[in-house]
């Protein structure tokens, strides 16, 4: 469902109809004349939904994080607000850039238009930026040749889909600035050969049993989830381009279950 599409047909639909009211109708009825409630209702709902539409499009909005591959960052459950305009202002529904802010950076948690449908929204942290050869070699990133560095953090234990009990190694990645968490599974490959799918620019990567290295083309990022064996990402259905960007991942303001976890930011 495309809400953004939704909310801008109510926000024209109200929007035409208090003009008119404003204009034309109100000063052709009586004073003490009942209001017709195809006049009342959308009158009254336009300056809420014209508000809504503004926040929504311009300053930040609201997603819940349905599956676990950006655990341990982003539990299942998890309410979290986006920063729309920290990549640049966009014009809302057709999601055209009019203003650039600033670029996306290596290690933000990044909410996009899934490149193979873009009426669904991912959310992903960015390894790599246009330019960069990105190699994942045996559970460790390389960034132009830099090994990106990690520490061993414990384990983490989690229930995934069809109760299966997941033990991960922890680790403690730092991807510029960012100190983040993510989980691995020695036992399981670096990336699932069977799952990488044909994609714009696959040329641009070579797949073996180790892992991969790709180069990312101008104007497209890689991205990947903390889960790194539980995450379907840009090893298997390749780079995002900007024109897909949502926006920044800033901070969880609601989880039903933890409520430890509101106001928490997204490191």
């Amino acid at each position: 469902m495309n809400f953004a599409l939704i909310l801008f047909v109510l926000l024209v639909i109200t929007g035409a109809v208090t003009a008119l009211d404003r204009y034309v109708l109100r000063k052709r009825r009586p004073a003490d004349a009942h209001v017709p409630w195809w006049i009342e209702y959308p009158v009254s709902f336009f300056p809420v939904i014209l508000i809504v539409f503004l926040l929504r499009s311009f300053l930040v909005e609201p997603f819940k994080i349905p599956s676990g591959s950006m655990l341990p960052t982003l539990l299942i459950g998890d309410f979290i607000l986006v920063n729309k305009y920290t990549y640049g202002i966009r014009l809302p529904v057709i999601n055209t850039k009019i203003v650039d802010v600033s670029p996306p950076e290596r290690g933000d948690v990044m909410v996009f238009r899934f490149p193979e449908d873009p009426s669904l929204d991912y959310i992903k942290r960015v390894v790599a930026l246009p330019s960069d050869v990105l190699a994942y070699k045996n559970k460790r990133l390389f960034i132009n040749g830099q090994e990106v560095p990690v520490k061993e953090d414990g384990s983490y234990a989690y229930i995934e889909s069809g109760l299966n009990r997941i033990v991960a190694q922890r680790l403690k990645e730092q991807l510029a600035e960012h100190l983040h968490s993510i989980l691995v599974q020695p036992d399981v490959p670096s990336v699932q050969l069977s799952g990488v799918r044909q994609f714009p620019f696959r040329e641009n990567c070579v797949y073996n049993e180790e892992g991969f290295t790709c180069k990312v083309p101008p104007g497209h990022y890689f991205l990947m989830g903390d889960n790194r064996d539980s995450s379907s990402d840009s090893r298997y259905w390749g780079f995002v381009p900007d024109r897909n960007i949502v926006g920044k991942a800033f901070m969880i303001w609601w989880n039903f279950d933890e409520l430890k976890r509101i106001g928490k930011s997204i490191e």
